[in-house]
């Protein structure tokens, strides 16, 4: 296994999983705008296939996740899939839906204080001896990968690829899988400026880790992770072209872009890339991945009936 993820391993990681996952078709174009529509795949969200191609490499019997919901929900399908004992360790600020979705999986959940996850993680492995699947981890960002691999398939002449960021391990996939097919293709990751820690490790050329108080301001709650993964981070440093930053009331009017030119429903953390487009001086054509949809529809409105808003 060479240091970073080639594609090479991406095309084993497709190989691996595309029995398991879906090969989602891009959405548009609105202008120069399509969409990569992941909310689509299966566990709602991009992370199925990097916890499906991870987990299909293990010898273990218990394996072991942290997350914010997604990934965690991503790890308990495949170790479902697999016959595997599966403990997922969440953060007490995880949405009920997360929360419900990995236990309906079988995974055990944890519920912890936000920063506490990585030290109740790592005492969970070294108690149990269960096999930690980490959201950045080398077989992760492979299986990640093969969304870009995609993306360049179905419109190779794509001039953006706009990518959400947490702890980094799409966008290194991304990045990884663009650049050696179309190496003039911008590859730009995008983040809530309230959990900035990407486009200020970027900036700095070092990683640079924000505390929990900082990111979980973030309506985006899938995109709080504290600093990337170092893995992730060697991949982006020289592969990226750039992480930018949206506000939160971009990222809403995102969802609401998305619902009403789309019918398009996606969590905060999944409208980000669409946020940066509308808000962003994007020329030519360009790819928003839609990372992910969990998240509860809205209540219908009766026909007739008053919707009032307070205010104060």
């Amino acid at each position: 296994m060479s240091s970073l993820v080639t594609v090479a391993d991406i095309r084993s990681a497709a190989a691996r999983i595309r029995h398991s996952v879906h090969r989602t078709p891009l959405l548009g174009p609105f202008g120069d705008l399509w969409l990569k529509p992941e909310h689509l795949q299966r566990t709602g969200s991009f992370k199925v296939r990097g916890a499906l191609n991870a987990v299909a490499r293990l010898t273990t019997s218990h394996v072991l996740a942290q997350s914010s919901g997604n990934h965690g929900r991503a790890v308990a399908y495949a170790a479902a899939r697999h016959g595997l004992r599966a403990t997922v360790v969440l953060p007490a600020t995880a949405p009920a839906l997360k929360v419900d979705a990995v236990r309906a999986l079988g995974a055990h959940v944890v519920i912890v204080p936000p920063a506490l996850r990585e030290r109740a993680t790592a005492e969970l492995a070294a108690r149990t001896g269960a096999t930690v699947v980490g959201s950045a981890d080398f077989d992760v960002i492979a299986g990640h990968g093969t969304v870009g691999a995609e993306i360049v398939a179905d419109l190779p002449d794509v001039r953006t690829v706009l990518v959400p960021v947490c702890n980094g391990g799409l966008l290194a996939g991304v990045a990884t899988a663009v650049k050696v097919v179309s190496p003039g293709t911008r590859v730009v990751g995008v983040e809530p400026a309230l959990a900035g820690d990407a486009a200020e490790s970027l900036r700095l050329r070092r990683l640079v880790r924000w505390p929990v108080e900082r990111t979980y301001r973030t309506i985006a709650d899938g995109l709080r992770a504290p600093v990337l993964g170092e893995l992730a981070w060697r991949h982006i440093r020289v592969l990226v072209d750039d992480i930018v930053t949206v506000g939160e009331d971009d990222i809403v009017a995102a969802q609401e872009f998305l619902s009403g030119r789309f019918g398009v429903l996606a969590e905060p953390s999944g409208a980000v890339a669409t946020a940066a487009h509308l808000t962003g001086q994007w020329q030519g054509t360009t790819v928003a991945i839609v990372s992910g949809g969990n998240v509860a529809a809205p209540a219908p409105v009766a026909r007739g009936e008053r919707v009032s808003v307070e205010h104060g």
